[in-house]
């Protein structure tokens, strides 16, 4: 790593102050029984979950929560996110991707290019102001694209900053295509579509030569990376799914923002326990 990159890096944390660690906001998981909200993005209903900004004081950035790949907004980290806001009296908002969770669509229609797609629109119609758009593995990837595009829109002030957990960014390539076999490859290519196991559910995700393909037309890591932000990337050094040394690749791209890294020792790749989901909401509390 260049001496000038190395600089933007402001911190690297190997370990969890104490400090951080929040037990009570165990307590605070909000109660996911109400119905979600429906927005119409290309002919694809999106469900959503918003909640308003209510604090008196001035008022800080909003949270905007984008999901991995297969993952939906009724995860542990979302709705702890969605609790931490309303403690603070923050707006948040969530959803899912069409394919997943309470969304219409089939997941196999989807792509990187949808996804982000439908984001933007969730962002630019049910949010407002400055927010901190926090992204988990895939949505990471998404999370920086979307940054990407509000920049090129002169909408950069509507961005507070970015907190990305193992973010899989270019994973269609650098973590899937990269490292399957010539037959799989063949399949993917002659049959559009081979089905891969996961550790995460007990049925297989089907992966199709669309998100291969479209996966390449979004790549972010052949080029500097630009966030305009500032971005904290948290990153366990026992994922499966995404190596640590790829958040060091992708720190070494963010060669003109400014960069928080935490590396997790004994951290996997969804970063779900007590300590973890504290470390996320401190990361989110630093931004703004």
């Amino acid at each position: 790593m260049s001496a000038s990159r190395a600089a933007q890096i402001r911190r690297i944390d190997f370990t969890l102050p104490k400090s951080e660690i929040q037990p009570h906001m165990a307590d605070m998981i909000v109660d996911d029984a109400n119905h979600p909200s429906f927005q119409t993005v290309e002919g694809c209903e999106i469900a959503f979950r918003k909640r308003s900004a209510t604090s008196t004081l001035p008022q800080r950035p909003g949270i905007v929560w984008l999901g991995g790949f297969k993952s939906d907004m009724q995860s542990t980290k979302a709705q702890r996110l969605d609790a931490f806001a309303a403690s603070q009296g923050r707006s948040c908002l969530r959803f899912d991707y069409s394919g997943h969770g309470e969304s219409g669509g089939r997941f196999e229609d989807g792509v990187i290019s949808r996804w982000l797609a439908e984001s933007l629109a969730l962002i630019r119609a049910q949010t407002s102001g400055p927010q901190i758009i926090v992204g988990s593995s895939m949505g990471g990837w998404i999370a920086l694209l979307a940054a990407r595009a509000m920049g090129a829109e002169s909408a950069r002030e509507r961005l507070a900053g970015l907190v990305l957990i193992a973010p899989a960014v270019d994973f269609t390539e650098a973590l899937m295509w990269a490292h399957m076999s010539a037959k799989v490859r063949q399949q993917i290519e002659t049959e559009g579509v081979w089905l891969r196991h996961s550790a995460y559910a007990p049925d297989p995700y089907p992966i199709t030569r669309a998100l291969i393909e479209d996966g390449r037309r979004n790549l972010l890591l052949g080029a500097t990376v630009d966030a305009h932000v500032p971005v904290h990337i948290l990153q366990g050094m026992q994922d499966a799914d995404v190596p640590w040394s790829h958040a060091m690749t992708l720190v070494e791209h963010l060669a003109g923002d400014c960069v928080t890294l935490s590396l997790i020792k004994d951290g996997d790749h969804r970063l779900s326990r007590e300590e973890d989901i504290a470390a996320l909401i401190a990361a989110v509390d630093r931004i703004a």
